[in-house]
């Protein structure tokens, strides 16, 4: 076989893959552990409507100061805002710390 024929061939193959592959977008909400419940209701539809649209969320808490003391606090949250979206989303990542924040994983729920 020629070698620039191989060459062209694995290129076309390689733009082929390229196209089927599936990309998965992934949004983020940021949260305090003093955000007020209606704050943290509108940012918890806008994560509904990304996961409906099949987007992946990070959920991130952010301390500052003292806050990083009390990382129960956030855990709670999370905790809750999973419970909420329960029904479109699965937890991927569980909360981990990393720094000064918390972060958990939400991805699409399989139909």
């Amino acid at each position: 076989m020629d070698l620039g024929k191989f060459l062209y061939e694995q290129e076309k193959k390689r733009q082929r893959a390229r196209k089927a592959q599936k990309i998965v977008e992934t949004k983020e909400i940021r949260l305090r552990p003093k955000t007020t419940d209606h704050h943290a209701t509108f940012k918890v539809r806008n994560a509904r409507k990304w996961l409906t649209s099949n987007k992946k969320v990070n959920v991130r808490i952010q301390f500052r100061g003292r806050e990083v003391h009390y990382p129960e606090i956030a855990l709670e949250m999370l905790n809750q805002i999973a419970e909420e979206l329960s029904d479109v989303g699965v937890i991927e990542q569980k909360p981990s710390r990393e720094g000064y924040s918390m972060l958990m994983v939400i991805a699409p729920a399989k139909e």
